[in-house]
């Protein structure tokens, strides 16, 4: 028994010795590929509405000999605003062609993600990158640089006819009294098919979007308002039969509504204190920096829950200041550098920023108008 094992055990060491001895051939490596290079069929795209369906574009590249079967190669397409250096692109991945043609409402659809206006032609980059289907070996082409224009879609919900929205609810500080009050919870409009407002709201209550105060006809609303994360954000419709969840906690909200998308946003709003008043003191008016300010010509109107409006004389090459209270210096609307090019026609403002605005360079009489919810004035000659 002792001879079997001794002679078994010196049978083991022999093979593992040859095995160890036998030399394993090296993985295949395979050779780089080439940068493809990347051609498009049109240096500009702006497709008419009655054209969706329609091929907008086609790009062609130059396969990049990679030492494998062409018809496993991956291939990215990245179409992105010019200037962005492809960080928001919209891809699509396409495997083994040399070519790819995208329909008139898919480049629209892909402008119109990026929040660009109907009608306007902006500045694109396309690229493509290739690589083996593992994503090794990754080749980058050239930029083309293209012109795309988005045409206008019907929106997804129906607009209100009357062009205004109006907040009503326990959520709101209106409860569900009807007319609501105006005009701190009417919503300002951005664009054509876009409404925001700046509202205080009461935790773990619901509300309604109304397109005409005063009237329970017609309403904005949800579908479902048991869905999870309904109250930051979601679908809303026309007279659907649920009202919108608040969110939890007591607070001031901005709420956009886009009926182009048929969603809305419910966000807590930090970007300014919300005034109740608003007045403008400085130089550049009859007032000086005398405070408290004459009033009411020194006065803003609020126009609805986010914008007020005031026109008034001021003096060129001046500068000037908004208050929350009139005749109290505690608090400022400012700007954070009254030295921007244009600034005296509008741009960005802020709370307690620390300098004044610049006013217009020459003598006039003027309209200003302050949005809290874009946290943006402007400024222009009447």
């Amino acid at each position: 028994m002792k001879f079997i094992l001794k002679y078994s055990f010196v049978v083991l060491l022999a093979v593992l010795f040859a095995t160890g001895c036998d030399k394993v051939n090296d993985l295949p490596e395979y050779e780089s590929g080439n940068a493809p290079a990347l051609a498009t069929s049109v240096s500009a795209i702006a497709p008419a509405p009655a054209d969706s369906l329609e091929p907008a574009v086609t790009f062609t590249w130059s396969y990049p000999a990679y030492a494998s079967d062409s018809s496993s190669i991956k291939y990215v397409i990245e179409i992105d605003s010019a200037g962005r250096n492809f960080s928001n692109a919209s891809k699509r991945v396409v495997t083994g062609a040399l070519s790819s043609t995208y329909l008139s409402k898919e480049i629209n659809e892909i402008l119109l993600g990026f929040g660009f206006e109907f009608g306007k032609p902006y500045d694109m980059e396309v690229r493509i990158t290739s690589s083996y289907s593992n994503n090794n070996d990754k080749k980058m082409s050239n930029v083309i640089a293209m012109k795309m224009t988005p045409y206008k879609i019907p929106p997804r919900v129906e607009l209100p006819s009357s062009g205004k929205l109006f907040l009503v609810g326990d959520a709101s500080d209106g409860g569900w009294s009807n007319p609501v009050p105006a005009p701190s919870q009417e919503f300002s409009r951005l664009d054509e098919t876009t409404f925001e407002g700046v509202f205080h709201l009461t935790g773990s209550k619901q509300y309604l979007i109304l397109p005409v105060n005063g009237s329970w006809d017609n309403k904005y609303s949800v579908e479902d308002n048991s869905i999870p994360g309904l109250s930051s954000g979601g679908d809303f419709g026309y007279n659907k039969p649920g009202n919108f969840p608040g969110p939890a906690n007591d607070g001031m909200y901005k709420i956009v509504v886009n009926f182009q998308t048929g969603k809305f946003s419910v966000t807590p709003y930090s970007e300014n204190n919300l005034p109740t008043n608003l007045y403008i003191v400085g130089n550049a008016t009859a007032g000086d920096w005398g405070n408290p300010v004459p009033v009411p010509g020194q006065q803003f109107t609020r126009i609805n829950s986010v914008e007020w409006e005031i026109t008034l004389p001021l003096f060129g090459g001046k500068q000037y200041l908004f208050l929350p209270v009139n005749g109290d210096w505690s608090h400022k609307y400012s700007v954070d550098d009254n030295t921007l090019t244009g600034l005296a026609e509008g741009g960005k403002f802020g709370y307690d920023l620390s300098q004044n605005f610049p006013g217009p360079s020459a003598d006039g009489t003027y309209k200003i108008n302050v949005n809290f919810a874009t946290s943006r004035f402007i400024v222009t000659k009447q």
